[in-house]
């Protein structure tokens, strides 16, 4: 359920951008009287679907506060950059910010988990030290792993951006991307698995 949740932004921009896409007349109506003036039918969906992701993400934020749930340090992040992003994006009618967004996103996960290797930490250890028991050539394997994920996915959803339609690179930011998160997070459970293994077995032994 948390999976879904966290991906509402993205799921949302994806359909809002469908359904414009498919009533772009109506779709550039709704943002000349709500978003200014200036919009037109080839704009109009990519400016909904901002808009809509821009809207629900801020809406995640209330609610988590509102609820008394914790709001962790990632959706911040990423609740900010969309912010940033997707503002230029309508202000200045240019939908390669919310392309760059993605991007910029990934990269600075990759910067943080860099950072805390250069400062002697490991923040994946320290996300998931709790439920798992990981000799330390290993976490720093995961560590490296990640920070190499977020750094080729950044640079190739910058290729999609740039050389593939506005209506691929939708698609590819919800399929493409996702797909690729969760196949790397399958091969890391392989890589892992080992090691649970062994510790479920000296755990029956003592």
């Amino acid at each position: 359920m948390k999976f879904f949740y966290d991906l509402l932004p993205v799921i949302l921009f994806f359909v809002t951008f469908k359904v414009a896409q498919g009533n772009p007349d109506y779709a550039a109506s709704l943002c000349n009287s709500w978003l200014g003036n200036g919009f037109d039918a080839s704009q109009a969906p990519i400016i909904c679907a901002t808009a809509a992701a821009i809207l629900v993400s801020l809406l995640q934020i209330v609610f988590n506060l509102v609820s008394g749930k914790k709001v962790e340090p990632m959706l911040w992040i990423s609740v900010a950059i969309i912010l940033v992003f997707g503002s230029l994006t309508i202000w200045l009618h240019d939908e390669m910010f919310i392309k760059w967004k993605p991007t910029i996103l990934y990269w600075v996960f990759a910067l943080i988990l860099v950072f805390g290797m250069l400062t002697g930490r490991n923040f994946i250890k320290s996300l998931l030290g709790k439920q798992l028991e990981l000799p330390a050539p290993a976490w720093r394997k995961l560590l490296l792993s990640w920070i190499g994920f977020f750094s080729v996915v950044g640079v190739l959803n910058l290729i999609v951006a740039y050389t593939c339609s506005t209506d691929f690179w939708v698609n590819f930011k919800l399929f493409g991307l996702m797909g690729l998160t969760l196949l790397f997070t399958l091969g890391i459970g392989f890589y892992i698995a080992p090691f649970i293994s062994e510790n479920k077995t000296k755990g029956k032994e003592q």
